[in-house]
């Protein structure tokens, strides 16, 4: 094992990815290799939504007075950044339409009534305050969020400082749970990209060529150009150099194990290595993994306006820019597991009445192509958890006139 720890993970995800792809193309029919995908995945849904709970509530329970005045500040530019990770993907979906090959789309019936804002609204506060066990079993982490920091807080009025200092070992010995779970990532990423090629061929990136091009594309623009904007205009200091220390850090990881959840441990390293508070991060990098999801936005809106035009649907631009509200919200409660964004592309189609038959098939393309589309995606999202980071911090000490920053 000693042996097996001291390659380099990034090397052993590539020997797995290659040697996935090379048996899916010569041996499809080992379908047993496909349970090593299936393990990994689940191995991630179980522990991941249980790391987000304890890190939250052992974070809260022992923050100190000075995290409110730059939550406000970090909160803001996460769901800034969404929007305009939502917004990017309408423009670049109205530049570059994608039409997407469905069954019964002649057939399909439109209701006009379907997929208002205040319905979506109304659902994200059903599902925050929903039962919290519940919430942990089934990955609801707008719920595992909203019921975490109020333990938390309750914790910090309430317990005895063994009691705090209990919950915190706790969180720490779940950390390390992860940290072993991602070390059999590159078996995961072998049985992943092996059931992928072996079902659908190379040609699943040629198929759906275009599709992926506009994903990764927008995802690729908001990495690049909106989020070290957003920076920029906070710090007033050039946004790269951090920008590409998180995108290697963290993003090559969370590219491989595509779970936003998953990578906590990673960005909660890399927030200690930039130096920043840890009072601060260890509560703001859980929060960033279930809010901060501008990848998740991007898959929503683009697989939402594609069936739509696949459909024939006249959609504006403004009911566009509407559509994008509605995924920002909606990429809020994204599962931070593999897939998680997918599986909320018919809540947003049933904003242009479209139904769950139709829109399901949109989701069972994004399974397809996920192997690429969830990877960056993640990338994006968690990668993005620790540059805001960074950022709200680096403005709260210019603020204060600190020159440390």
């Amino acid at each position: 094992m000693k042996k097996y720890t001291q390659v380099s993970l990034m090397l052993r995800i590539f020997i797995g990815l290659l040697i996935g792809a090379a048996l899916g193309l010569l041996a499809p029919s080992w379908s047993g290799i496909s349970i090593l995908g299936k393990m990994f995945v689940s191995a991630l849904k179980g522990i991941a939504p249980l790391l987000v709970a304890v890190l939250v509530i052992s974070s809260i329970a022992k923050a100190g007075k000075g995290l409110g005045r730059r939550f406000g500040t970090l909160v803001t530019v996460y769901i800034t950044s969404t929007f305009i990770a939502a917004v990017c993907a309408v423009v670049g979906s109205f530049l570059f339409p994608v039409m997407l090959e469905l069954g019964g789309v002649e057939s399909a019936v439109v209701d006009d009534s379907a997929g208002t804002l205040s319905d979506v609204f109304a659902n994200l506060l059903t599902n925050m305050v929903s039962n919290p066990v519940a919430a942990i079993a089934n990955a609801n982490y707008i719920a595992i969020l909203f019921w975490s920091v109020i333990l938390g807080v309750a914790l910090k009025r309430m317990a005895s400082k063994a009691t705090i200092n209990v919950v915190h070992d706790l969180s720490d010995v779940v950390s390390r749970v992860v940290k072993w779970v991602i070390q059999f990532a590159p078996f995961g990423i072998f049985g992943l990209v092996f059931t992928t090629v072996s079902e659908n061929g190379l040609s699943v990136f040629t198929t759906y060529g275009h599709l992926l091009l506009l994903l990764v594309g927008c995802m690729l623009v908001n990495a690049f150009v909106f989020n070290p904007l957003i920076s920029f205009i906070l710090t007033r200091r050039n946004p790269y150099p951090l920008l590409l220390t998180c995108l290697k850090e963290s993003g090559l990881q969370a590219f491989f194990t595509r779970s936003s959840a998953a990578n906590i441990p990673i960005n909660m390293s890399l927030c200690k290595k930039l130096g920043l508070d840890e009072e601060f991060y260890s509560v703001s990098i859980p929060l960033g993994a279930t809010i901060n999801m501008d990848g998740a936005a991007v898959t929503i809106t683009v697989f939402s306006l594609a069936v739509a035009h696949t459909m024939g649907i006249e959609v504006s631009f403004a009911s566009a820019l509407f559509l994008g509200i509605i995924a920002t919200l909606g990429a809020c409660g994204a599962s931070g597991v593999a897939g998680g964004s997918l599986l909320l592309i018919p809540m947003a189609c049933s904003f242009f009445g479209i139904g769950n038959d139709v829109a399901m098939q949109a989701v069972a393309i994004g399974f397809i192509i996920g192997v690429v589309q969830d990877s960056v995606e993640t990338a994006l999202n968690s990668s993005g958890d620790a540059f805001f980071t960074a950022t709200a911090e680096y403005y709260d000490r210019k603020k204060r006139g600190l020159n440390d920053f």
